[in-house]
């Protein structure tokens, strides 16, 4: 009778041992039914108060996003002058300075060609006494001439008188005076000869004084013209932008910029003034991206150094062909050139600034969204972290969701979360407690 008592319980035991643990798996199965298959099992964060974004509807626009510089379309380049040699910088507008169209930006040292001025003068003026004084000869030269000429047409017309007188005279006398005449017409036309070849030579002697006149003439002229160009003026608007001088470079290392008392070579470019009214931003697209883009897109800007402003662009020029970039690292990638242009550029907008563009290039309307950086991948599974309870940023349940186009940070949301539900944009369950 003890025997079986026993036996009867161990039985009892065990079948109620049996029970409890069929019902505990069909409750795990159920749990496993009702969160499993949806995804979404409670999570509560250790980590603290988790930020959140609401799950909207709307119009999701894809972008491409892009890294580029503000450039000035437009840049006017100052140089020394070609004909002045190696001259000293005195005075150069400060780097960055705003200038305007007119104001003086350069003067360079007048000392050298004020010297070569002065000499080049002296020169001129000594050619010009040259010439007045071949003139004053040429002119003593030819009086002296014409007063010979005129004393040989006497002599010939004397000489012709005489001869007349010859039929009374007897005929040795007659053939002297002949002679005579012969004589005297002979030394008229030397006399006359001598005239026109003195006046030749004159006039070639002047000529040559005249021609070093004018050298002298033109090289005064081109150092005057080049002291005028010793001070440098802004063609345009802009601001200064000091160039590297490589003169001072140590030994192929960084070269300063100019800076008043350096000395420029003929033709050297000291400084460059961009342009502001032209700024553009310049960038580069990836090829997979370049057939999305044309020309006359709509452009947002946000300038690095300008945070509290986004800018209106339209993209302008694409680069027909690609250009190899050695900027993005090795091996060297392939891209195509971009201009954007600034609807209403800002006065504190400069040449360099780095600035991002972002690209509508579609637009998808009427879709629920969430940002990007709330959707998570889990063993192959796309999720997101729903919040459970509107007045707790602690405690969240996952939810596999079926995702649609990416674009702007956003992401389209097909199944799997309703609008106006908020998500968690990062992965509370990184150190969770159960």
């Amino acid at each position: 009778m003890t025997v079986l008592t026993q036996r009867t319980k161990r039985t009892r035991r065990n079948w109620t041992i049996a029970v409890a643990a069929v019902i505990l798996i069909a409750g795990g199965y159920v749990v496993w039914a009702r969160w499993g298959v949806s995804g979404a099992y409670p999570i509560v964060s250790a980590a603290g108060a988790t930020p959140t974004a609401p799950v909207v509807r709307g119009d999701l626009i894809d972008t491409v996003e892009l890294r580029g510089q503000l450039q000035a379309f437009h840049t006017s380049l100052l140089e020394a002058p070609a004909d002045a040699g190696d001259i000293q910088i005195v005075k150069l507008a400060k780097d960055g300075e705003m200038v305007h169209k007119g104001d003086i930006v350069t003067v360079f040292d007048p000392v050298t060609v004020q010297g070569t001025l002065a000499q080049r003068r002296s020169d001129l003026k000594q050619a010009e006494m040259q010439k007045a004084d071949a003139e004053a000869q040429a002119k003593l030269v030819e009086e002296q001439d014409l007063t010979d000429l005129q004393q040989k047409t006497y002599d010939v017309e004397s000489a012709k008188l005489t001869a007349s007188q010859a039929e009374i005279l007897s005929a040795i006398d007659g053939e002297e005076k002949r002679l005579l005449v012969t004589n005297a017409e002979a030394r008229s036309t030397q006399a006359q000869q001598k005239l026109e070849s003195d006046r030749l030579s004159s006039k070639a002697n002047i000529a040559a004084f005249e021609q070093k006149r004018q050298k002298a003439l033109r090289d005064v002229k081109l150092y005057e013209d080049a002291l005028g160009r010793l001070t440098l003026i802004a063609p345009v608007d802009g601001i200064a932008n000091r160039l590297p001088n490589w003169r001072a470079s140590n030994f192929g290392g960084m070269a300063p910029p100019f800076k008043e008392g350096d000395r420029a070579y003929p033709r050297q470019t000291i400084l460059q003034l961009p342009d502001l009214s032209t700024l553009r931003i310049a960038a580069r697209v990836d090829e997979s991206d370049r057939g999305r883009l044309r020309a006359g897109q709509t452009v947002t800007a946000r300038v690095d150094a300008v945070p509290d402003q986004e800018f209106a662009c339209q993209l302008v020029d694409i680069s027909p062909l690609a250009k190899i970039d050695i900027s993005s690292g090795w091996p060297p990638t392939k891209n195509f050139a971009v201009a954007v242009q600034i609807d209403h550029p800002d006065p504190r907008l400069r040449p360099g600034m780095s600035v991002t563009e972002r690209i509508a290039v579609q637009s998808i309307p009427n879709v629920i969204m969430v940002p990007s950086t709330a959707v998570f991948s889990k063993v192959g599974r796309t999720v997101v972290f729903v919040a459970q309870d509107s007045k707790s940023s602690n405690n969240f349940a996952e939810r596999t969701v079926t995702v649609g186009h990416r674009g702007g940070g956003q992401v389209e949301i097909l199944s799997g979360v309703q609008a106006g539900e908020r998500v968690a944009l990062r992965d509370p369950s990184a150190g969770v407690k159960p």
